[in-house]
């Protein structure tokens, strides 16, 4: 491998390329009312293999809005690292001005402002064209990877068990996939999925309990550009305990450090002389898994959702964040020569609706696939007088509409809504149809169930919720963030010990304190427990849009969290 020396000589390049250079080309366009497709995906050719990443899509087929996080802290040895750098701070960091593409694509500074201006991003006849582009000028030497959460998010996906997405990425034709919400589709489901592939289907640290075997392969040998790339895959790490474990219930899964080694180091003996993993461990895990597995030359992580204009270096391994909803495509070109990278260079696409082309057979078949519910999806709800969103570590505006939802048609007294990366947005003046609901919520365990929970149990759970996203060592970290909440308050000290982290929780109607020993009616979805019973949430919020039909939320104050 090269030499730190060499690798910050690389990272300058890269900046050159992707960082001021591209941006200020971006803000020039911008202000002449001039940005084209070229000035997106265009770069300059380098070396001999070239990866196209894509990852979280949660099947979104059409362009879409999605506010990114206006919050995401990181603890210990990460706190204000990348990812860990929002809003203006993040503009700061990678000199992109203020009001550009760039600053709205990847931030949520002045988000409705640009999202009028800059409109949607995404829909894969976009991301279609932008890897047909790639394809066509790269040839062999090109990779296109899919790092999962692909199948999972829409109605469509819910309606069709996951077919529909299969349809389209068959079509985009990638070279292999990982996987986390997949498996919510239960075993079977999968299996009968993963059978329809043309290209593997991998994780290496995913075992079949009952055979003790690997469940799916851990990795591939794929030749591009006359170079031997060793694939690596690696599903969500704790898929059995973020999401129901009943689904699938032979599969464990984990971390998996050593077997991580040993796959690299297998792909290296058959032959390798590019390891790629193809990850949805979360990026900081894969950042504290680069710095202890040696021979990993590129991680393609995903499942945190976070969207980085530029690599990020740990030793010899280059970390790549692809974002989320198919709002970017990743594409990093390698110079591998005597089974080492010499240089780089890299970009960061941001699918423009409006300015990238859409490629005319996947719109085809988009339109195809959706046919038989575009009724059903176009029904309106409801009108949105506020910016609608789901991303940030303590609360969105969306989960606040479900949580009003949830105490109103539950009479419930606390309502918990889990914290979701997924989930696109919506603008004021917005309709909220059929379509956008399910965006928010689309999902195979969707019960709305309402129980009596005591103080102290309530209690546990924002614990248990803010050790998974605030433990100092990336490896409990489990991705997703806080649970929300309708109803009541809290403090919560990100930085403190696991089980001290939550304080002074009340009650909002009466700011009365929440008693350890008092009963309460608790009203939440998405519960993991397989007996849970109760209406799908979608039909809570429907109901709940019908006796309100114009939505309006006042900001959200009830967390406060300290500095």
């Amino acid at each position: 491998m090269f030499s730190r020396r060499e690798f910050l000589m690389a990272a300058t390049a890269v900046t050159a390329i992707v960082g001021p250079a591209v941006v200020g080309r971006w803000s020039r366009a911008a202000a002449q009312q001039a940005l084209t497709e070229g000035d997106l995906i265009d770069m300059p050719a380098h070396g001999n293999v070239t990866l196209v990443h894509i990852t979280d899509i949660h099947a979104q087929l059409k362009p879409i809005y999605f506010r990114e996080p206006s919050i995401n802290l990181g603890v210990g040895e990460v706190a204000g690292l990348p990812p860990h750098v929002t809003g203006a701070d993040f503009l700061k960091l990678y000199g992109i001005e203020p009001g550009t593409p760039h600053a709205y694509a990847l931030t949520s500074e002045d988000f409705t402002a640009l999202a009028r201006s800059y409109g949607t991003m995404g829909g894969m006849d976009r991301v279609a064209r932008v890897v047909r582009r790639i394809r066509d000028e790269r040839g062999d030497a090109m990779l296109l990877l899919d790092g999962g959460d692909t199948w999972q998010g829409s109605y469509t996906a819910n309606q069709t068990r996951g077919a529909d997405m299969v349809e389209v990425m068959n079509a985009l034709q990638p070279d292999a996939m990982t996987g986390h919400w997949e498996f919510t589709y239960g075993t079977e489901r999968v299996k009968e999925l993963v059978e329809s592939l043309p290209f593997p289907f991998l994780g290496g640290n995913i075992y079949d309990s009952e055979w003790n075997e690997p469940a799916f392969d851990a990795y591939r040998i794929v030749e591009r550009g006359g170079v031997k790339v060793g694939v690596v895959g690696q599903a969500f790490p704790y898929t059995p305990i973020a999401n129901p474990g009943w689904m699938f219930p032979t599969w464990s899964f984990g971390i998996r450090e050593a077997e991580v080694a040993k796959n690299v180091a297998a792909a290296r003996a058959d032959g390798a002389e590019l390891i790629v993993l193809l990850s949805h461990n979360g990026f900081d895990v894969d950042r504290k898994l680069a710095s202890r597995v040696p021979g990993i030359d590129v991680i393609l992580t995903g499942h945190t959702h976070d969207a980085l204009p530029e690599p990020v270096t740990v030793g010899n391994t280059l970390v790549i964040a692809s974002g989320s909803n198919g709002k970017f495509v990743s594409r990093l070109d390698l110079d591998v020569r005597d089974g080492a990278v010499r240089s780089f260079s890299y970009r960061l696409i941001p699918v423009f609706s409006d300015v990238i082309r859409p490629d005319p057979e996947m719109t085809a078949l988009v339109d195809k696939v959706r046919a038989p519910y575009e009724a059903e999806l176009g029904r309106k709800l409801a009108t949105t007088e506020s910016l609608l969103y789901r991303r940030g570590n303590f609360n969105g505006t969306f989960d606040d509409l479900i949580c009003q939802a949830l105490l109103a048609e539950r009479d419930a007294e606390i309502a918990l809504s889990p914290g979701f990366r997924w989930g696109t947005s919506l603008l004021p003046g917005q309709a909220i149809t059929v379509e956008d609901l399910h965006n928010a919520c689309a999902m195979t365990y969707p019960a709305a169930y309402r129980s009596a929970m005591p103080g102290s149990l309530i209690k546990d759970i924002l614990e248990d919720v803010a050790d998974n996203l605030f433990n100092a060592d990336p490896y409990y970290q489990q991705g997703g963030d806080m649970v929300r909440v309708g109803g009541m308050g809290y403090r919560i000290d990100p930085s403190a010990a696991i089980g001290s982290r939550i304080s002074e929780m009340t009650l909002l109607k009466n700011g009365e304190p929440i008693a350890p020993d008092r009963d309460y009616v608790v009203a939440g979805w998405a519960s993991v427990n397989e007996a849970t019973e109760g209406p799908p949430i979608w039909d809570v919020v429907e109901g709940y849009l019908a006796r309100n039909p114009v939505v309006r939320l006042e900001e959200n104050r009830s967390v406060k969290v300290a500095s």
